[in-house]
C-alpha cells in the first residue's frame, strides 16, 4: 500500500471531487459515515457516551458530521467546538449548520455527568496540515484528553503530529481511524506514544489517480505480502527448497545459531547447515537434529571454509568479534557471491572495518537494530533525517538494510517498506537471529533479495501476532517465532485462498 504525503493527499481528493461529480463537503460525509459505522460496529452498546472534539478546519468538520450521525443513531452525544483550533473552513461551517439543526447544545460538557457506560473521546482538532505551533489554550484541551479514562479515538491523525517533521506534543490516540492512506509519520519510532491501533478506511478516492501516483514509501499490509509469498509446489523435494547456510556460534552463544537455524528450515527451505564452533557441536545436533553441521575452531569461527554449495547464507548470529573470527570473515567476504544475510557481531565487524563494504556482493541483505545501524552509517538528528541516511547508504554501498524496529523497514534502491505486522512481544533476546534465519531461508528457497527481506520481516513479525493470542506478551520468547512460523503460514495460506 503506498504511502503518500499531505501534497498528493489533497490532489487525490481534488481529483476525486472532480472526476465524481460530488463538492468537498459530500466527500466530508463520506469520510465520516466511514468512521461511523466502524463505531457503531465496535461500541453497539447505546450507553457509549461519545465526547466529541473539534476544531474548526476540515478535520473538525469530519468530527461534527460524526457526532452529528451518533446522535441521530441514539447515541448520548456530546460536542465541544476549540474556536482557537484553526479558522473556520466553509466545509466546517456547512457542518456546523447542520449539526445545530439537532437542537443539541455544544460546549457544554464541563458540567456533564457521565453516570454510566463506556466514555469515549473522539479526537478532531486538527488534521494533515497541521504545520504550527499548538495554542496554548488547545494545549490544555489535548491534555484534558490525554488524561481522560476513556478510550480516545482520533480522525485521520492524532491532533497535533506533524506529518514532516518531529512531534513533541500531540494526542495520544487509541485507535486512529485515518482515510485511504497510511501516513509516513504514523509509523516512526519517535511517534510511537502518539498511536496505539491504526485502521485504515477507504472513502472511494480515485482509483486511477492513485495507481498513477508514484511513492518512495510503502506500508507492507497482508495484500502486498500475498503478492510476495511463493506456494510450495506440489512436487517440491528438499532439493528444490533450497539449502541454506548459516555461520556463526561462540562459546556462550550457540542458542542463537539454534535459533536462527530452526528459522531457516521452518522457513520452507530444503537443507540447513549449520557452521559453527566445536564447543557448539553436542549442543546443535541434540537441540535441532534436522540440521548439519560443520564445525571450526574450538570456542569460536577462526576460518570459513566448506564444499556445499548453498543458495543462501547467513552470517553473524552469536558470532562474537574475536580477532579471528574478524579475519575470517574478512577473507570470506573477499571471495563471496552468494546471497548473503548479515546480522549481529558480524555487522558490529562490518561497522568496524567499513572498507569491507565495498566487498559485498549485490543486494546483500544487512539487519541491524538501531545501535548497530548507528555503528554502521552514523548517527542522525530526527526520524526522518534517519531516514534520508538509510536511504543514502542503501543505495551508496548496493545493500538491502533491514532497520529492525516496532515498525521494520526495509530500504531498497530509494524506496522504503514499512512492515505492518508484529509487537511488543518481539522485544526480547534471539528474535533477531529467528529473523536472520528466516530470511536466508526464503532466499535459498529462490526469493529474490528485495522480496525475501519484505516478506521475511512481515512472516516474522506475523509470528508474534498470532502467538500472543495464546503466550501472552510478557511469556513469549524467540523460540516462540520458530514455533509458530507454521501458524502464520496457514493464516498466509487462508488469505491467498480468500482473495
Amino acid at each position: 500500500m503506498k504511502i503518500f504525503d499531505t501534497i498528493n493527499i489533497r490532489e487525490a481528493d481534488k481529483i476525486t471531487i472532480s472526476n465524481q461529480n460530488i463538492t468537498s463537503y459530500q466527500l466530508m460525509e463520506r469520510a465520516a459515515l466511514e468512521v461511523f459505522l466502524w463505531i457503531k460496529k465496535h461500541f453497539p452498546d447505546k450507553e457509549t457516551t461519545f465526547h466529541v472534539f473539534c476544531g474548526q478546519g476540515n478535520n473538525g468538520g469530519d468530527g461534527l458530521v460524526v457526532a452529528r450521525l451518533l446522535h441521530l443513531d441514539g447515541y448520548p452525544t456530546k460536542v465541544d467546538i476549540v474556536n482557537e483550533a484553526g479558522k473556520p473552513t466553509p466545509d466546517f461551517e456547512t457542518a456546523l449548520a447542520e449539526f445545530n439543526q439537532l437542537g443539541v447544545e455544544h460546549n457544554q460538557s464541563e458540567d456533564y455527568q457521565y453516570e454510566k457506560g463506556k466514555l469515549i473521546y473522539i479526537d478532531a482538532l486538527f488534521g494533515i496540515g497541521f504545520n504550527r505551533e499548538m495554542p496554548d489554550s488547545v494545549k490544555l484541551v489535548v491534555e484534558r484528553i490525554n488524561r481522560c479514562d476513556g478510550q480516545v479515538i482520533s480522525i485521520d491523525v492524532p491532533s497535533g503530529l506533524y506529518m514532516d517533521k518531529p512531534t513533541e506534543f500531540a494526542v495520544k490516540s487509541d485507535m486512529l481511524l485515518t482515510f485511504m492512506f497510511p501516513k509516513l509519520a504514523f509509523y516512526l519510532p519517535g511517534n510511537s506514544d502518539y498511536i496505539r491501533h491504526i485502521e485504515i478506511m477507504d472513502i472511494g478516492l480515485d482509483k486511477q489517480f492513485i495507481a498513477n501516483l508514484v511513492s518512495d514509501y510503502y506500508l507492507v499490509n497482508k495484500h502486498h505480502a500475498l503478492t510476495l509469498y511463493r506456494p510450495v509446489k506440489p512436487h517440491a523435494h528438499k532439493g528444490t527448497q533450497g539449502h541454506a547456510l548459516i555461520i556463526g556460534g561462540s562459546y556462550g552463544k550457540i542458542g542463537a545459531m539454534c535459533l536462527s537455524a530452526k528459522a531457516a528450515l521452518k522457513s520452507g527451505c530444503g537443507l540447513v547447515t549449520a557452521y559453527i564452533p566445536k564447543c557448539g557441536y553436542n549442543v546443535l545436533q541434540t537441540a535441532f537434529p534436522e540440521a548439519m553441521v560443520l564445525t571450526d575452531g574450538d570456542e569460536h569461527i577462526t576460518k570459513i571454509g566448506y564444499e556445499l554449495q548453498p543458495k543462501a547464507i547467513g552470517l553473524g548470529p552469536g558470532i562474537g568479534q574475536h580477532p579471528e573470527t574478524q579475519n575470517a570473515i574478512k577473507e570470506f567476504l573477499n571471495r563471496q557471491n552468494v546471497p548473503l544475510v548479515i546480522d549481529a557481531d558480524a555487522l558490529n565487524i562490518l561497522a568496524a572495518n567499513k572498507e569491507w563494504l565495498a566487498q559485498l556482493p549485490e543486494n546483500t541483505i544487512l539487519t541491524p537494530h538501531p545501535k548497530e545501524l548507528e555503528r554502521l552509517m552514523g548517527g542522525w538528528e530526527t526520524d526522518f533525517d534517519k531516514i534520508e541516511k538509510m536511504k543514502v547508504f542503501s543505495k551508496q554501498h548496493n545493500i538491502i538494510l533491514v532497520a529492525k524496529d516496532a515498525h521494520t523497514m526495509v530500504v531498497y534502491r530509494g524506496s522504503i517498506y514499512i512492515n505492518s505486522t508484529g509487537n511488543a512481544a518481539l522485544a526480547t533476546g534471539g528474535t533477531g537471529d529467528t529473523l536472520t534465519g528466516i530470511i536466508t531461508g526464503l532466499l535459498a528457497q529462490g526469493y529474490e533479495a528485495a522480496n525475501a527481506a519484505i516478506f521475511g520481516v512481515y512472516l516474522h513479525g506475523l509470528t508474534a501476532d498470532v502467538a500472543v493470542e495464546e503466550t501472552s506478551m510478557q511469556a513469549f520468547t524467540a523460540m516462540d517465532v520458530v514455533n509458530y512460523l507454521g501458524k502464520a503460514y496457514l493464516k498466509i495460506e487462508a488469505e491467498r485462498r480468500q482473495k
